[in-house]
């Protein structure tokens, strides 16, 4: 049950209201942005809430037990609120957000609606339609240690502790000419194998995207350079001559950790555990008589 302030609970009960949606939004880099459904700013808790995104309530809905609730907010990409580079940039990925009923006439007078996260962005031309997750989207994410063949850590991190500064692992570089979106042929800082940048991250250091990073989805060696294809198009086009820092990826096996980062020691997975297929595999030897007895008999 929710406690409702004694002021809103008056003008709920009067005959007409005067009532708008506010949103807080707190990114990544640690921004704080406060947008709203009314047609003039409002400001409270020292945010000031922007009339002008064009922000509004797309959907809203509430689950009884551990069930994720949320909603939608729609609105305008624009330089002055929500920037289309900034989304493309993950900027807004699973961002803080809290929904506020306000009186617009006496902002004072206000009730928290909902706290939780920013899901999936669906862009279309100017507008992006943004889900709202509820607390409860926190049970879905993995938490501790998982059992599992391969490795459960991230590289580089402490568990991990192979040394991302080796240059071995890292390497400089620049765009030669790009191709097709999320493409393009580099030159590297250095002679690396085919593959050693697959699954890696890729840091812009200039150009358009300075200071963005994009997931590598392969790296391979051709004739003149490095071909780098990215998992997802830069939100800006890309130009020759731009600067990046590439960082070698993991495809978590017990064979790459071993003969790629000598690592073995380090390993968070289980590569002998049985699979699923273990309990339906035929025993070697058994022939055809598989009955249900004894196989030492």
């Amino acid at each position: 049950m929710r406690d409702i302030p004694a002021a809103l609970a008056a003008h709920l009960a009067g005959g007409s209201t005067t009532l708008c949606h506010c949103w807080s939004l707190t990114r990544r880099d640690g921004l704080t942005l406060g947008f709203t459904d009314h047609d003039r700013d409002l400001a409270f808790s020292g945010i000031t809430f922007a009339a002008r995104s064009g922000l509004e309530a797309a959907e809203a809905s509430a689950e009884l037990g551990f069930a994720v609730g949320g909603g939608e907010v729609a609105g305008a990409l624009t330089s002055l609120g929500i920037a289309d580079a900034d989304v493309a940039g993950g900027l807004y990925d699973a961002a803080g957000i809290e929904t506020w009923l306000v009186d617009w006439t006496d902002p004072g007078t206000r009730l928290l609606l909902d706290v939780g996260t920013i899901g999936e962005i669906r862009r279309a031309g100017t507008a992006f339609v943004a889900e709202l997750r509820g607390l409860m989207d926190r049970l879905d994410e993995e938490r501790g240690r998982t059992f599992r063949a391969t490795c459960g850590a991230d590289l580089g991190d402490a568990r991990c502790r192979v040394d991302l500064a080796d240059p071995r692992f890292r390497t400089t570089g620049t765009v030669l000419a790009p191709a097709q979106p999320g493409e393009m042929l580099t030159a590297l800082a250095g002679a690396f194998p085919a593959g050693r940048f697959s699954g890696g991250r890729l840091t812009w250091n200039s150009g358009a995207n300075a200071g963005l990073a994009n997931d590598v989805r392969s790296h391979t060696v051709v004739e003149g350079g490095a071909r780098i294809e990215l998992w997802q198009e830069p939100p800006c086009a890309v130009a020759a001559g731009d600067a990046f820092t590439l960082t070698a990826g993991c495809d978590k096996r017990l064979s790459t950790c071993v003969d790629t980062f000598a690592n073995a020691v380090n390993f968070q997975g289980f590569p002998h555990m049985p699979g699923n297929d273990f309990v339906i595999r035929g025993t070697a030897g058994s022939g055809t008589a598989l009955d249900g007895g004894s196989l030492f008999r």
